[in-house]
């Protein structure tokens, strides 16, 4: 510890109370924002904990609170793309409330997410955001539900992004339109005449690898195009799993003109199979992902994918935890998809119009 650091700490609640010419109880209502303060007093206190380099003890706050200043994030993998904007918007909005994020990635293992839940709730944190897709496990559920209860109880707060609510639990739900997502994806690529079309799910058990692929489904049977069991495969929703999985599709000898993968990553793993293979994207095979990460525009060719407002949904997410968003009636906030139709996507080449 420096000697900076060392006269830092050693400054005193009654110190800054001296400098401001006020009690140590008003000192200790400004930091705390626990009671209406004038705003001449407030920012004498404010300048002498600047000019006393005054370091507020979180922990002696956290005890003598009901929470700490602490926001825990649970998220599957931070450095995907998908959870690292969604976290962009946590982290936004927690800065202007003055909390801290913690991120906890479970590398998407449902015990992790278990655990860490548990050691916020020992931390006293402010508030939790569960992100990413549910496992659908009714008994991690349970112990998923008995947790966030437990931290409600302590006076937390627990809010779901990207993901249902939580059975019995009074914490709301930031959730995306998969479903509708995915069905107009599916719409789109039937109206260019694509009958044979090939889709890589997510993992299975997850609730996002459920509802977008349902949606899929539902719109070609709706629009009477078959899903030919052989064309679909699952994996994780890693670049590897695409890549993997379609060439797994092209050693079987599958015939498609069109490929979807349940996310992004996915798609760029199928793009690169699919190079590799010497077929031409889109005037062999089309292919399209979902989310519309950053890169999406940037690849050769740029991808046809659906837009989810991940950013928005984090901040959105965070206002909730922090008591500046009105939860709605039911509880869940749904935000829509954007169908964004770029150059990886095109008439089969049976069909007119389409490339050759």
């Amino acid at each position: 510890m420096t000697s900076r650091q060392r006269a830092a700490t050693s400054v005193t609640l009654a110190d800054v109370a001296a400098r401001a010419g006020v009690s140590p109880a008003t000192v200790s209502r400004v930091l705390n924002d626990s009671y209406p303060v004038s705003a001449s007093t407030r920012d004498r206190v404010t300048r002498a904990v600047r000019e006393l380099k005054y370091v507020v003890n979180g922990h002696a706050r956290a005890l003598a609170a009901s929470t700490s200043m602490v926001v825990g994030v649970i998220v599957n993998d931070v450095s995907d793309p998908f959870f690292s904007q969604i976290v962009r918007g946590i982290q936004t909005e927690a800065a202007h409330d003055g909390k801290l994020v913690v991120i906890c990635n479970t590398e998407g293992e449902p015990a992790r997410e278990l655990s860490y839940l548990e050691l916020l709730r020992q931390q006293r944190a402010h508030s939790v955001l569960l992100t990413g897709a549910a496992v659908d496990d009714p008994v991690h559920l349970a112990e998923l539900a008995e947790q966030g209860r437990g931290l409600l109880a302590q006076g937390g707060r627990l809010v779901l992004c990207g993901r249902p609510r939580l059975p019995d639990v009074d914490a709301p739900a930031v959730t995306f339109a998969n479903h509708a997502g995915a069905s107009a994806l599916a719409r789109h690529l039937v109206e260019l005449g694509h009958r044979r079309i090939a889709y890589l799910t997510g993992p299975l058990g997850r609730t996002t690898t459920a509802e977008r692929f349902a949606g899929f489904r539902e719109q070609l049977a709706a629009a009477g195009v078959p899903l030919a069991p052989e064309l679909v495969l699952s994996g994780g929703f890693t670049r590897a799993a695409g890549y993997d999985n379609t060439r797994a599709l092209l050693a079987a000898g599958a015939e498609f003109t069109a490929l979807v993968t349940a996310n992004d990553a996915m798609a760029f793993g199928a793009l690169a199979a699919l190079r590799e293979h010497g077929i031409d994207v889109p005037d062999q095979v089309s292919v399209a992902g979902f989310d519309d990460l950053p890169f999406c525009v940037d690849s050769a060719p740029p991808l046809t994918t659906v837009r989810l407002p991940l950013t928005e949904a984090g901040a959105l997410a965070a206002r909730l935890a922090a008591g500046r968003e009105p939860v709605p009636f039911g509880g869940v906030v749904t935000l829509q998809g954007e169908l964004v139709v770029r150059r990886t996507v095109n008439r089969p080449p049976s069909q007119p119009g389409g490339q050759r």
